[in-house]
């Protein structure tokens, strides 16, 4: 039997960070692109600098949850100074963690009746 990694201590996480790994839970992609996707998802909510990314992802990078690729696109749709990423089996499990954590604070708030019900359609 294969001894895996356990998220649960790395939780839970800060939002910039679940954001960059819901980002590359859709696909491989480069910084600029997750600083863009990030902060069109929550609305502008969570938006990171690219000092703030790079320290996201380094951190994530030593903790075996994100690997920068080495294989680039075509060097005529690229450009040399992006460094891309993909999620690794055990940053996809601690993504998962995280959402399932976050699934059961809002099961606890809407059982105290701190979020309105979802309107019928």
């Amino acid at each position: 039997m294969t001894k895996t990694r356990n998220p649960e201590p790395l939780l839970p996480l800060t939002p910039g960070v679940f954001h960059v790994l819901l980002v590359l839970a859709g696909g491989d992609t480069h910084g600029y692109a997750i600083l863009k996707e990030v902060k069109y998802l929550t609305g502008g909510a969570v938006s990171l600098s690219a000092g703030t990314l790079y320290a996201i992802l380094r951190r994530l990078e030593s903790e075996g949850m994100v690997v920068e690729r080495k294989d680039r696109p075509a060097p005529e749709v690229d450009d040399e100074r992006r460094r891309y990423y993909s999620l690794t089996e055990f940053g996809l499990r601690v993504a998962r963690a995280e959402a399932e954590r976050l699934r059961d604070v809002l099961s606890l708030a809407r059982s105290k009746n701190l979020l309105a019900k979802p309107e019928a359609i």
